[in-house]
């Protein structure tokens, strides 16, 4: 007999909303999901306008449904769920559902259905049902990442070779800017230098933000290797076919280094993509994370040389392998040997290894498979922040954990830098969905200092999902001086300070120490 408990614990308490005329049915079949100790809210409808109203506002996980009622039916509802959330799984739970009808109900998109007869499957149909809309869910985000990053990956490469371009035209500027100052007896003169030479460092300065942009200059946060894999294989399942066998090792499952999790995320996944594809018979894709240490000897010319301790993270495949010729070539912007590819995948996983300071290898042989090595250093060299004025040792802090979610890659590494500077450990997340897999891995911060325009995964939903993992500390919401006060960010209960964009370094960091002593 199984064990309920355990069922109950791998399961979160669900919404489900019931369409059924007899509530005697109704609760016969809810004391199905009971007996498999499944924990539920429940919501009962049998007309089309609550059934909508319903979707909109309970938002159910799960719709359990009877085929004909007096005035609505199965199929309709099945309609209005599609139209209005159509990742939510959809049950047949009917007394008449004949095999040609089942089949047909299967064609128009109902998830499964069960007979009234017989419902002993209902309460596995109903876990399946929602486990494969969360794989689905999950695939689809990591799906719609990957597209970002690779629209993303061109622009990089224009605004690297355009910033290369400027850097080249304004340095002449600031050399006749300084000329022109040595003309002190022409005052006009002088005034016209300072102001070419000001201008050219203001361009200066424009260009290596564009530097960092196709840099893909991001902030560190703490990466746990068990962590990473195990995201890994829940975007992998329902993408690797029965025919490949999927092997994943985590040598050291405690092992932790400095990176960004959604990037390499993102990396891993696409190594693993093009890996399935390159083995449309079967074969094995492997996965491992191990530490190594790498020597003076170990990095190519043109690579810099950084010896110490790496995370190696491998993806190889039993594939048909590459050529020579494609392995010369497998960097080249736009170069694919898939029907309808970009050719940005690995040219993306290039820049995410070479942004963290790591390094890459291919080993190919045609007919036998590929491995990529991904080598990550450990502990990343400190880089000197900005210089500040004014230092004052009131904004001091004292190593208080601060987490920082901003999308913007600039803006991130700016604010970062700042608060490492004024003595804060700051974990940097360049989206909600990293900053809580940090806080499941190290806890809760001291202080959460957020962007309100965040589109991938909203501030809004950031917020509530800090609130379910029990932060109750202060905010800082970065948001534009025309946002309306009535936004809805604005009215989430808790400790939450609005600062203006841009934000001075003062009235940051007057805000930070504000809001930690009130802690």
């Amino acid at each position: 007999m199984p064990d309920k408990s355990n069922h109950q614990r791998s399961l979160p308490r669900i919404r489900v909303l019931q369409v059924e005329d007899s509530s005697l049915d109704a609760e016969l079949i809810l004391t199905e999901l009971q007996a498999d100790g499944i924990a539920y809210d429940v919501q009962l409808v049998d007309d089309e306008s609550a059934f909508v109203e319903s979707l909109q506002v309970f938002q159910p996980h799960i719709v359990l449904s009877d085929l004909s009622m007096p005035g609505f039916s199965g199929q309709r509802a099945l309609e209005l769920l599609r139209e209005h959330r159509p990742e939510t799984p959809f049950i047949y739970v009917s007394a008449t559902l004949g095999e040609e009808a089942a089949i047909a109900a299967l064609r128009e998109g109902a998830t499964d259905y069960i007979l009234k007869q017989n419902p002993a499957r209902l309460a596995s149909a109903v876990r399946r049902a929602l486990r494969e809309a969360e794989e689905q869910r999950a695939r689809a985000h990591a799906e719609a990442e990957l597209i970002r990053v690779q629209r993303f990956e061109s622009l990089a490469m224009l605004a690297g070779g355009l910033s290369h371009d400027l850097r080249n035209l304004l340095q002449p500027l600031l050399l006749a800017g300084d000329s022109l100052q040595d003309y002190q007896d022409d005052p006009r003169l002088a005034r016209l230098g300072t102001l070419v030479r000001d201008c050219g460092r203001r361009g200066l300065e424009m260009v290596q933000s564009m530097l960092s942009f196709a840099r893909g200059a991001r902030r560190a946060e703490q990466v746990r290797a068990q962590a990473l894999v195990d995201a890994l294989a829940l975007l992998l399942q329902g993408s690797v076919p029965r025919a490949v066998q999927l092997d994943i090792e985590v040598v050291d499952p405690e092992l932790s280094f400095e990176g960004n999790h959604t990037e390499l995320q993102q990396c891993l996944l696409n190594l693993c993509l093009n890996a399935i594809q390159a083995m449309p018979d079967g074969g094995v894709l492997r996965v491992v994370t191990s530490k190594v240490r790498l020597d003076t000897d170990f990095f190519l010319e043109h690579e810099e040389v950084q010896p110490g301790d790496y995370v190696r993270l491998s993806v190889s495949d039993t594939g048909y392998g590459m050529s020579e010729d494609v392995r010369k070539r497998l960097f080249e912007p736009f170069f694919t040997t898939k029907e309808g590819g970009t050719g940005l995948g690995l040219l993306s996983c290039r820049r995410i290894v070479y942004s963290h300071g790591g390094v890459m290898r291919l080993d190919s042989i045609p007919g036998e498979g590929s491995c990529f090595d991904l080598y990550i250093p450990i502990v990343r060299l400190a880089t000197d922040a900005s210089a500040l004025v004014d230092d004052d040792i009131s904004l001091h802090g004292n190593a208080e954990h601060v987490l920082l979610v901003v999308e913007e890659a600039g803006q991130l590494t700016l604010l970062t830098d700042t608060l490492d500077t004024w003595g804060y450990e700051v974990h940097a997340s360049q989206s909600g969905t990293a900053a809580l897999q940090w806080i499941e891995a190290c806890g809760l911060p001291d202080l959460v200092v957020m962007d309100a325009d965040m589109s991938l995964f909203t501030s809004e939903r950031t917020l509530a999902a800090l609130s379910e993992y029990g932060y109750r500390q202060g905010v800082l919401v970065l948001s534009r001086a025309d946002d309306p006060a009535d936004r809805s960010i604005f009215q989430v209960p808790g400790r939450l300070r609005r600062l203006n964009k841009p934000v001075s370094t003062k009235v940051l960091l007057q805000a930070v120490r504000e809001a930690l002593h009130k802690s």
